[in-house]
Order: C-alpha cells, then structure tokens, then sequence
C-alpha cells in the first residue's frame, strides 16, 4: 500500500498521534533533569545502558514511577546474569507499581546469562509469579544489518504470543513503516504498533551522547539501525538540527485506522527533552 493513495496528514492525525506519547529516556546522570522537562504523569520508557546494565534501568524505574510518572523500562534479555536475578528485577519492578515493560534481545556480544535473545527472556517470565499486563517487543521497518529479514520475521513470530503490542525501531521514513506494518499483517501479526520516531536533536547534541555511550557502542548502534544512517543524511542537510515532522506527517493519515493499529508514538529523545518538547507543543497548536 503506497502513501500516494492516501490523502494528505491532516492535523488531527498528527496531534492523536502527539498527545500523549512515550518518552525514552537513557539512565544517565541526566535523567533526573530530563525528567523534569516531562509532562506531569508522562509515559517513560528507560533504556538497559551497555555501561550500566540493568541496575541504573530499574533504580530510576523505581524512583521515576515513585514521582507519578509512568514507567516502562527495558529488560534487555542479554543483560540478565540468571533466573534469579530475573526474579530479582520483576519483584522490584512490580513493587514500584510498574505494569508496562519492554523486552529487547540487548546489544551484548555475549549474554551475561543464559538469555540470548528476547524470546527466551520472554518465555522465562511467563513461568514467573511476577506478571505484567503490557509487554512490548521490537520490530525492524529496514531491517537489521545483523540479522536477515526472514529470521527477524521467526523471531517475531516467536515472540508475538507473550506480547501486548510493538515498538518500532528508528526510522525515518513513513513509507517504510506502513509498508511495514502492512506485511506483518499478511503474518497475522495483530499487535498494535508504537512508531519509533527520532526526537529533535543537534549534532552536538550526537556528539556528546556518542562519547557518553563509547565510542564501540555508537558503531554498533549505526550499524544495526539503518535508519540511523538517515538521521545522519538529515543532520547535515538540514544543518545540524533535525526535527521529525516529514515522518509525522507522513504518519498522520493512518492514526485512526485499525488495519494498521498505531497505539501512538516512541520517542527517541536522545536525553534532549527541552528541544523535543518544545517542538511538540509547537506542532500541538498549529
């Protein structure tokens, strides 16, 4: 199904789809100030840090859920050492009133444990007293320079029967996630959809996060997510700020439509909320 076909996004669609948003933020120093250039009550999704593991992830899920916001934290697969310990991070997150959570495979070369991809930490907390009513999975609309398209699509069928809906990985063009959508759909794959969109960033801003993060793990992070390589044309073509308006626009006329079940939108701030915000609540009143 082509974009041609639809009419052009209109501004209900993009402020549906704008309203009420999750925000991913990483477990850095930052995060308490990041914090607080949220909406009061926001939805935040905290990310499994290489360099911090899953300890700083559910500290700040503790303490951020704890301020009234809701939380929604990443329980990377390779980054759990053992059963135990699995237990050990559900109590606390069940404890802190967390109902919402996101299993990735984790980017470790090798898993701390025996967890080596996001279906088998899946089926692992299924057999666990501690359940959540949301588990979110994630989905590749350009696919993944390390794994091949057929095996992405087995892994999702996989995964599809523990999970509440998908989280789209970075993208930065419309068509390539509607197309997406459309052939998981061919797979029966049911799931309503979070579309992973870039939030505003300065190249500067990249920078400083390039060197937060290592310098190994920003490699291997362009490497896996094509869309990263897009970012980075925008970047410079746009004068080093991109702003993901083309993409939302583009999004905008399918934000009601059931077939392709868009939940709302993820947005990848890159811990640079000021900017982020003030973009959306731009985009809200026009």
């Amino acid at each position: 199904m082509s974009l041609d076909f639809r009419s052009t996004a209109t501004t209900d669609g993009a402020s549906q789809l704008l309203t009420s948003p999750r925000y991913e933020l990483m477990p850095f120093d930052s995060f308490g100030e990041q914090l607080r250039e949220l909406p009061d009550g926001a939805e935040v999704a905290i990310t499994t840090s290489p360099q911090l593991g899953l300890d700083a992830t559910v500290d700040w899920a503790e303490r951020a859920s704890a301020q009234g916001y809701q939380v929604v934290p990443h329980v990377a697969a390779r980054y759990v050492e053992d059963e135990a310990r699995l237990e050990e991070v559900a109590r606390r997150l069940r404890d802190a009133g967390v109902t919402d959570i996101f299993v990735p495979g984790g980017d470790r070369e090798e898993p701390a444990g025996p967890y080596e991809s996001a279906h088998d930490l899946l089926v692992a907390l299924d057999e666990l007293d501690y359940s959540f009513a949301e588990v979110g999975i994630t989905g590749y609309p350009e696919g993944h320079d390390f794994i091949d398209d057929r095996t992405l699509a087995e892994a999702m069928a996989r995964k599809a029967p523990y999970a509440t809906y998908i989280v789209t990985q970075l993208c930065y063009d419309p068509q390539a996630v509607v197309d997406w959508i459309d052939e998981i759909r061919t797979r029966r794959i049911d799931l309503p959809v979070e579309v992973g969109v870039p939030g505003v960033m300065k190249y500067q801003r990249l920078l400083q996060i390039s060197r937060k993060v290592g310098v190994g793990d920003s490699v291997k992070f362009l490497k896996k997510t094509t869309g990263v390589l897009g970012f980075v044309r925008q970047l410079v073509s746009s004068r080093g700020k991109y702003a993901p308006d083309e993409l939302l626009d583009g999004l905008a006329p399918y934000a009601s439509d059931p077939t392709y079940d868009l939940r709302g939108v993820h947005l990848y701030t890159f811990n640079q909320v000021s900017d982020l915000e003030s973009w959306r609540r731009s985009r809200l009143t026009e």
